[in-house]
């Protein structure tokens, strides 16, 4: 599959918003309840974009398949050397290397920005996205029994991290 990854553009909100509403409504990988406005989708991206957070957005035949982004783990000072990562790819791109080249991206990214860690979080049912995780060099390092509800259970959550190779 030949697909193309690049910065998040204003007119990517939608089909952004459809990923997230997608994984919102049909998995608990999200532990989100209400699917996402638009705006809300687009307030959330411009403040990101605001903080100097890198949004990539994956393409395939110019459809928008999947993005990938960070933002601050905790708001305290002393955590401002980590930062906590999101990546999602709808069905079209999952497991066809779109994933990995967009994560790879994102960590050179983190790296030359000079944080130290990147976490990753995840429902512990999330089998394919531990697995992805692990490839790329994330260990486990915390998991939180019962921490989450949906769909009428209750969830686990994993941390995994990964010890960049930082500039600073």
């Amino acid at each position: 599959m030949s697909f193309l990854i690049r910065s998040y553009r204003h007119e990517d909100a939608q089909a952004v918003m459809e990923i997230i509403n997608d994984f919102i409504l049909h998995t608990s990988h999200n532990y989100d309840y209400e699917p996402k406005k638009l705006d809300e989708v687009e307030k959330l991206f411009e403040e990101k974009t605001k903080d100097g957070y890198p949004i990539l957005v994956g393409e395939v035949d110019n459809e928008v398949v999947g993005y990938a982004t960070f933002g601050r783990f905790r708001a305290k000072p002393g955590y401002d050397k980590t930062i906590e990562h999101s990546i999602y790819l709808n069905k079209k791109a999952q497991s066809k290397g779109m994933g990995t080249a967009m994560m790879r991206q994102l960590i050179d990214i983190v790296e030359k920005d000079g944080y130290h860690v990147m976490i990753a979080g995840m429902d512990s049912e999330n089998a394919g996205s531990y697995q992805f995780h692990e490839r790329l060099g994330f260990r486990e390092v915390a998991r939180f029994s019962e921490v989450g509800y949906k769909f009428g259970k209750w969830l686990n959550l994993v941390f995994m991290q990964l010890i960049l190779k930082s500039e600073n």
